[in-house]
């Protein structure tokens, strides 16, 4: 009996042990199996930047549940929203790209408001931002509706399309997007400009095709009709310029970089009284890199200054080397925008000049007209403060920027120098003649020296010279050459009257 009672009371214990076991199998089994859902749950809300749903929680969560619905309620969950237009942002566009990768077909087009900001500096803020928000509208109401807008920063947006869509339809888009808005009972229309990336052919990471949509979108800014598609060769483009500027600091302190020197004739005189230095790189990887390609990009990048103080350097080293050899020469030198507005410019110059004891009446700066034109204000008060210490200044390229001639009785500058561009068809037409020689007679009649660049011939000397101009520069007179060769050709060059 006792024998009896002990078996059933073990298999009672066995019983409940096993039930205990099974229930407890099960709660970790669904705890388990919600700490699967909850991650699931948050890894979503992380890509798609959404409230989250923690569902029906065991207990045991609730303190854990507690705390994510109070950390969540403290997140901002519109950080990919536009403020002004309600589109997503960047964020939030690549947020739904990163939710839908790979991604191996479709288009994005980026869109670009040409000049947005003269909207911004005409009517003001509160305008821009009413015409942003009618062309989010507008942008979002097209016939072929995107799968996605986004509004990428101040006046670009971005369609993604999961198919193609066809060049007609790009048209379209554009034709669209540039009918006259009517914003505060003010009638404007806007000009946009449309690059393209075709996924089936050039997809990759979001970063990639960020990456590839702004290279199509800068070459549409050339386009004619201001559309363009991506292609790989843009892709060498971009490298060949990140190799300009990765390269461009160690080739400064290499001296890899060096400087030519092209002479202008006095016509009074009848010689070189003056040259300009001009700055030339042969790179080792890319052979001869052209300051029309590396400048800008230094001028991007922040680097101009660093190339401005090695050519303030070279070329106030190579004055005093001349003047200790006799040869008295001025030495123009071109300084960019971010020079202009450098406040440590005159300083710096006043220092170098000093440094190699060169008087500042040996240095002569020249300014592009648009630079001038940027700020005037604060360019001309860096103007006169070149001209307070001695140094003579000249608009470079004068006729190709924005100005007028209307603006030169407004310039403290001493000289223009006249565009070789005026000189195309300069000996056959009649009219090429008249604008120069008018352009000549009113800036001396305003004061001002003149110069003409890219003079080849000299019948085109001869007719510059009745006309009155002061000096000339180009290859009739000598090709740029290094500071060797100038000094060689220097005493030719100073009796050069003989010549003409």
């Amino acid at each position: 009996m006792t024998q009896t009672v002990y078996l059933f009371s073990v298999l009672m214990f066995a019983t409940l042990l096993g039930i205990i076991l099974a229930v407890g199998g099960i709660y970790c089994w669904r705890l388990k199996r919600y700490l699967r859902h909850l991650t699931y749950t948050l890894e979503r809300q992380l890509q798609m930047i959404s409230p989250v749903d923690f569902g029906l929680a065991p207990k045991a969560f609730t303190p854990l549940i507690t705390v994510l619905t109070n950390l969540q309620k403290s997140i901002p969950f519109n950080v990919e929203r536009d403020k002004l237009t309600g589109l997503s942002n960047r964020v939030g566009f690549k947020r739904k790209m990163l939710s839908r990768m790979p991604i191996k077909q479709g288009m994005i087009v980026l869109i670009d408001i040409k000049q947005f900001r003269f909207v911004n500096d005409l009517f003001g803020f509160v305008f821009g931002d009413s015409l942003l928000k009618a062309f989010a509208h507008r942008v979002e109401g097209l016939p072929e509706k995107a799968q996605f807008v986004a509004r990428m920063n101040g006046n670009e947006f971005l369609l993604f399309f999961p198919n193609s869509v066809s060049d007609e339809y790009l048209i379209e888009i554009k034709q669209l997007l540039q009918q006259p808005f009517e914003i505060e009972q003010q009638p404007i229309s806007v000009t946009v400009q449309l690059g393209v990336l075709a996924l089936a052919e050039h997809h990759g990471d979001v970063s990639i095709m960020l990456r590839r949509l702004d290279l199509a979108l800068k070459k549409s800014k050339l386009h004619r009709n201001h559309i363009a598609y991506y292609d790989k060769d843009d892709d060498k483009k971009q490298y060949r310029e990140l190799l300009i500027i990765n390269s461009l600091p160690k080739n400064l302190r290499q001296n890899k970089l060096f400087m030519v020197y092209q002479p202008k004739l006095d016509i009074k005189a009848g010689k070189c009284v003056e040259v300009e230095a001009l700055i030339r790189w042969h790179h080792e990887g890319l052979g001869d890199v052209s300051p029309n390609e590396f400048i800008p990009l230094a001028e991007k990048t922040g680097m101009i200054g660093m190339i401005s103080d090695w050519v303030l350097e070279q070329v106030v080293s190579q004055q005093a080397k001349w003047r200790e050899q006799g040869i008295n020469v001025k030495v123009a030198i071109n300084l960019s925008s971010a020079d202009l507005h450098n406040e440590h410019l005159v300083n710096n110059i006043t220092s170098t000049l000093q440094r190699y004891l060169v008087p500042a009446e040996c240095l002569m700066i020249e300014i592009t007209e648009s630079t001038l034109m940027e700020s005037v204000e604060y360019v001309i008060s860096t103007v006169e403060a070149l001209q307070a210490i001695g140094m003579k200044v000249a608009i470079d390229d004068f006729g190709t920027g924005h100005s007028s001639l209307a603006y030169l009785r407004h310039l403290p500058v001493n000289e223009v120098k006249i565009d070789k561009a005026f000189l195309e068809g300069f000996q056959d037409e009649k009219q090429a003649q008249s604008i120069v020689k008018m352009t000549i007679a009113l800036a001396k009649e305003l004061g001002f020296e003149v110069t003409v660049e890219g003079v080849e011939t000299l019948s085109i000397l001869q007719t510059l010279t009745e006309f009155g101009v002061d000096r000339i520069q180009g290859d009739y007179f000598s090709k740029p050459c290094d500071a060797t060769e100038f000094a060689f050709a220097y005493p030719k060059l100073s009796q050069f009257q003989a010549y003409l």
